[in-house]
């Protein structure tokens, strides 16, 4: 029997990768291509008076300019279809799309694109989620009849009989803000038509299915008449779920039936994709003498942006989320998403669970302190147990494993923390912070998930070779080894007797997207499932055997509208974080020194791909929670590059790092395995704002928690 789960197997893509050998997107190149340069809106609300193209047109080496009205269907968005292709009327973001200008080369584009005149007339401003709110807030969309995008309630037990059972009774507010994806590969990617007069996109992304499904429709062309395939891939983090420009690359081809290129600038990649969802989360919380939580109300604000993308289902996360992992009697929460003429927020690694946890964590932290209690005891009296209800009043999925991680984080805290004596430098004050998470795996609230895998087996008397086929990204978390290990323990192959088929959507079956942690879970159980219907025709001497399973979990449900009570979730991932920090009282200065990182992975598939997973994700984290400040001003970005948008570096990271995977398996997952790519992001800002308090005796409510915020905290705290 082959041994291949568990196993630390070395990535086949790593060698070129790290040699320049693998074709990133922005490398492909085909004969006589023409180069696409965007023509962005740069103003963030205002009508579209008149278009001349003339002089661009004029320009040598130009051989077209694409406006809204070459645009057979002239709107896309991930779930709603509300944001142009090309605006022709009227612009909302300042990163809005206006023309594209296509040449025989990129500096006729760059300087066709300059000369293409936009007359706008400036529309008000609205860059403030909660003034969004209001109703003579002037409007994003005129055809929504309000900014309010989403509104989603949820309601549990007697919220006002909570409170009047509290001892104490703390309230707050926290704020979060938006985050860069920062991929090391911007935008880019061909398009051209194929010998069956296909429209071929080649480019990066998350979801080969969905891209194509947006452009046909967009181009109003039968699915089967688009392909898209995917290039090596610099990294996604949710930035690649929407469309950037694979729409806008298939409409250039289409439309002139020339092969075109894009290939976008940093700055162009930081004003065109989506972002994090900053929000604003409002809350009160009430606990008892004993510890027992008792009540927890809060106000879930997120801004949007100008398109939908993903907002809602983000939203619903958060205020899934806003009580973290914790059993709460009486819970009234209530999120909402709105539109501003901020650049639109997306998916995100964590999905609307770190904004959550910041607030709810803190919260409960600083509950422990009001009640003279070990921070740590309190998390134990009110941690998820299996069979527990969640807010939405239905028992959560099985494996319920918070206390767990918690514990063995607490283990390892024992032996990595020790007491350090004092600094002989006053200025710098170390302190320690602990905090836990939980984040659904896969698809919510009624989503139709699925995945969906082809096995082929080829041989004479004893199967020699397999082929699997599953369109599913690699976009650097390993997926296509790990999906390669669960084929070959599942067929007792070789690894190298298993060839992977993934990144062409006219070759691989739907796997659904490469998010939500869920590839791991639903892809590789798909991949298992077919390799044994495979395996069952092979016995049944049909040769060469083949079988296509398409994977579905446990439904999930609609919430109710007035009470949020139903199913949101088949599964979620649990993990504990505690963090050692060092601030310097002077500057501000927070320097993170040593994190614990406590997973429950179901099983291990490939145990340093899990690892690597973790630290790589715990380094976006201490960004997010330290450094990344996105700035945006009456709906101008100010930080569009990354000169003036920091990112953490190998300076910025603690010398010990410690992954600590733990494997109590999924009743759902090939061979118990759960995702865990989103899960180090989701505590760790708030374990760090326990440190920082711990530290300093001030807590931080705003994040990025910069050197200016902890100064002033200390000062007002003065």
């Amino acid at each position: 029997m082959t041994t291949l789960i568990g196993k630390p197997l070395p990535r086949p893509d790593a060698l070129g990768k790290v040699t320049g050998a693998a074709q990133y997107p922005g490398d492909l190149v085909r004969p006589g291509m023409l180069h696409i340069k965007v023509v962005f809106a740069h103003r963030p609300h205002a009508r579209i008076e008149a278009i001349d193209t003339s002089a661009a047109l004029a320009t040598p080496g130009v051989v077209a300019v694409l406006t809204a009205a070459d645009v057979p269907f002239n709107a896309f968005g991930l779930i709603d279809n509300d944001q142009p292709v090309l605006c022709g009327d009227k612009v909302r973001f300042e990163g809005d799309k206006v023309a594209l200008v296509v040449a025989e080369s990129k500096a006729a584009a760059t300087l066709g694109a300059k000369r293409v005149q936009v007359t706008y007339s400036d529309l008000p401003v609205i860059s403030d989620a909660r003034a969004a709110m209001q109703p003579d807030a002037p409007l994003v969309h005129e055809s929504h009849g309000s900014n309010i995008l989403f509104h989603m309630p949820i309601r549990k037990g007697d919220i006002a009989k909570g409170f009047a059972e509290a001892d104490v009774i703390l309230e707050d507010e926290f704020h979060t803000s938006w985050q860069e994806h920062a991929f090391l590969q911007p935008e880019a990617g061909i398009a051209y038509i194929d010998e069956q007069g296909r429209v071929v996109v080649e480019t990066a992304g998350q979801w080969l299915h969905e891209d194509r499904r947006q452009i046909a429709a967009m181009l109003q062309l039968p699915e089967e008449q688009v392909v898209v395939r995917y290039a090596a891939i610099g990294g996604a983090f949710g930035g690649r779920e929407d469309l950037s420009i694979q729409h806008l690359l298939a409409l250039a081809a289409w439309k002139l039936n020339r092969t075109v290129a894009l290939v976008w600038s940093r700055e162009e990649s930081m004003i065109g994709h989506n972002k994090r969802h900053p929000f604003s989360i409002r809350c009160r919380w009430g606990a008892r003498r004993d510890g027992t939580i008792t009540a927890v109300e809060a106000e879930v604000l997120a801004d949007g942006g100008a398109y939908a993308s993903t907002s809602v289902e983000v939203t619903k996360v958060a205020t899934l989320f806003a009580n973290a992992c914790y059993d709460v009697a009486n819970i009234s929460v209530d999120g909402y998403a709105v539109y501003t003429n901020n650049i639109p927020c997306g998916a995100f690694r964590g999905f609307g669970a770190p904004q959550a946890h910041f607030a709810a964590e803190i919260m409960v932290t600083r509950l422990a302190h009001a009640l003279n209690m070990d921070p740590v005891e309190i998390r134990r009296i009110n941690g998820y147990r299996e069979g527990d209800l969640e807010s939405t009043q239905h028992p959560l999925p099985p494996g319920v494993s918070v206390l767990e991680c918690l514990e063995r984080c607490v283990q390892e805290m024992q032996v990595r923390f020790p007491s350090a004596p004092p600094s002989e430098q006053p200025h710098l004050k170390r302190g320690v912070g602990i905090a836990c998470g939980i984040k659904n795996v896969g698809y919510s609230f009624g989503f139709p998930e699925q995945s969906t895998a082809t096995v082929e087996l080829f041989g004479e008397a004893q199967i020699e070779r397999a082929v699997v086929r599953v369109g599913a990204a690699e976009v650097g978390q390993g997926t296509h080894l790990a999906l390669r290990q669960i084929a070959a323990e599942t067929l007792q192959l070789p690894l190298e007797a298993v060839t992977m088929i993934t990144d062409d959507s006219s070759e691989a079956p739907n796997a659904g997207s490469v998010s939500a942690s869920r590839m791991t879970l639903m892809g590789g159980r798909a991949v298992h499932d077919a390799c044994i219907a495979a395996l069952q025709r092979w016995h049944d001497e049909e040769r060469p055997a083949e079988a296509t399973v398409q994977y579905r979990p446990p439904a999930t449900t609609k919430l109710d509208p007035v009470t949020g009570a139903g199913i949101p979730n088949y599964c979620y991932g649990y993990t504990a974080q505690a963090v050692e920090v060092e601030v310097n009282t002077l500057t501000g200065q927070v320097q993170v020194l040593q994190i614990i990182s406590v997973h429950d992975v179901g099983k291990a598939i490939n145990r340093q791909q899990v690892e690597a997973q973790i630290e790589g994700c715990l380094a976006q984290a201490v960004g997010y929670a330290l450094l990344e400040n996105f700035q945006m001003r009456d709906g101008k970005i100010l930080t569009p590059y990354f000169s003036n948008y920091l990112l953490p570096t190998a300076r910025d990271m603690p010398t010990q790092v410690v992954p600590v995977i733990l494997e109590l398996a999924d009743p759902n997952g090939p061979y118990g395995a759960r995702g865990v790519a989103e899960m180090a992001l989701v505590p760790l800002a708030p374990a760090i704002a326990a440190a920082i308090h711990d530290a300093t005796g001030v807590w931080l409510t705003q994040q990025p928690m910069t050197p200016e915020r902890v100064l002033a905290a200390l000062q007002e705290a003065k």
